[in-house]
Parts: C-alpha cells; structure tokens; sequence
C-alpha cells in the first residue's frame, strides 16, 4: 500500500494509517485528502484487518487543511470543498468501520485533525498532546466531524465553550471532560498505542462492530427502537464462531480465543 503522503501498512490483524507530512505539521494538502479515504476504505473493508490504528510521524499529529495552498479568497473554495469532502469521507469511514478503531495522539492536533484525532473508539493522548478547534482564526466554521463528534463526548455546552472559546486543551483537561480515553507519557505512546490496537485486534470483532452500530444510533433513537435493535443483533451474534469461541471458552473457565468471525 504505497501512497506519498500517509503510511498504510497491515501486520497481525491491525491496520495502521500514519500522517507522513512531518515537515508541514502533516497537513492536509489534496494528495493526502485523496489517500485518507481510500487507505481508511481498504482497511475498513478487508476481513483480515480487526483493528484500525491512526498516528502521525513527527512532533505533530496535525493541523488540517494546508494553509500554504489557500490565497485568502473565494478563489479557494474549490480547493476547500475537495479537502472537506476527502477529510469527511476519511473519518465517515473510521467511524462507520465495522471494526474498532484506535488513535495514538503526539502534538498538536487542530482545526481539520481535531476530527480524526477524537473520532476513534480508543483514543490515547501523549502528555504533550494539545487540541485546538482553531477554525475561528481564520474565519472558518468547524468540519473534520468536529461537529459532529464534539457535543457527543463532551456535552453541548462544553463543545460550544471549545469552539466559540478556542483555547488550546491539553492531554490532562482533554481526559478530564471525555475528549480522549487517556494519557500516557510521549516515550511510551507508540507501544501502548500498539498494545492497544493488538488487543483490540484479538477480540471479537463482530461483537465490536455491532456495538459501535448501536452507539451510532442511540443519540436519536427512542428507547424501546434502541432496545429492539440490541435485541437484533445480539440473537444475529449468536451466528459467530466467536460466540461459540466464548461460550465454550466461559464454560471452562479460560480465556477464549476470538477470530474474527
């Protein structure tokens, strides 16, 4: 899986999207906003990859549309609307993955990366990270899903004191009101991250899947819709090999060992 501004690699089950724009605080230029999608829709699609993993290269994790690219005028609304649609349709595919996804946040994460860096079911903040909406700056209103993702993790009130505030949140404040799973120290991000996704990877990914399914549609669902579908999936596991895995597996008292199916 070669592309020019991203790594894509697949190993023992875990899928892994990296930024490689180091140099250019792995902003998103249209090279990268055309890969984005189509490596999260082969990862998201291929049976053999259990788990997502999404990091970036460098000192920052990333900062959004390339600014460098833009002339300040209306002019560039071309280049924003093709940046916006392969940015959305990149984290619209790691949310709707069937499988989890895990994030290893390191910096800075803004504007069109705060989406990305919130948007997984695991989400792991270097001590250093920092969040920033950002898009006040220069006149832009939030995209990137962070409008999306941001009243749902932290609650209504608190996205709108982010956005309409935006000042910067660090790893400490962001565990603290919801925006990320945890922080663990720099030097120890990549290996947690990976004992993360490995984890994640060797369990049952259909049960997964259908979790993240249920979560999706709890927020506009009424209760007794929300437990009809709970009653439709979890009678649909009962079709797994993972369920007779587990089954069998609690019977004697042992660990069970899930693939995927």
């Amino acid at each position: 899986m070669a592309y020019e501004t991203i790594d894509c690699t697949r190993e023992d089950g875990v899928g892994r999207i990296v930024f490689d724009r180091p140099d250019a605080h792995n902003a998103i230029n249209e090279q990268m906003g055309q890969e984005l999608p189509e490596a999260a829709q082969r990862l998201a699609s291929d049976d053999d990859v259990r788990c997502i993993a999404l990091s970036a290269n460098g000192s920052t994790f990333n900062t959004g549309a390339d600014l460098t690219m833009l002339s300040g005028d209306g002019s560039d609304e071309p280049h924003i609307r093709s940046l916006a649609n392969g940015l959305h349709e990149f984290v619209s595919q790691l949310v709707r993955a069937p499988k989890p996804v895990v994030a290893g946040i390191n910096g800075v994460a803004a504007g069109g990366g705060l989406g990305p860096a919130i948007c997984g079911d695991i989400v792991l903040a270097g001590e250093s990270a920092r969040f920033e909406f950002a898009y006040p700056r220069i006149g832009f209103c939030g995209d990137g899903g962070s409008t999306y993702l941001l009243p749902r993790l932290v609650g209504h009130r608190k996205a709108q004191e982010i956005a309409f505030r935006d000042e910067p949140i660090d790893a400490v404040e962001a565990d603290e009101i919801g925006l990320v799973t945890g922080v663990v120290a720099d030097d120890e991000l990549d290996d947690r991250l990976n004992e993360e996704a490995t984890r994640l990877a060797s369990g049952p990914t259909a049960g997964y899947a259908a979790t993240k399914r249920l979560f999706a549609k709890s927020s506009e669902t009424p209760l007794d819709a929300q437990l009809a579908e709970e009653a439709g999936e979890i009678a649909r596991l009962t079709n797994t090999e993972d369920f007779a895995r587990g089954h069998a597996a609690f019977g004697r008292d042992e660990s069970p060992e899930f693939i995927g199916e």
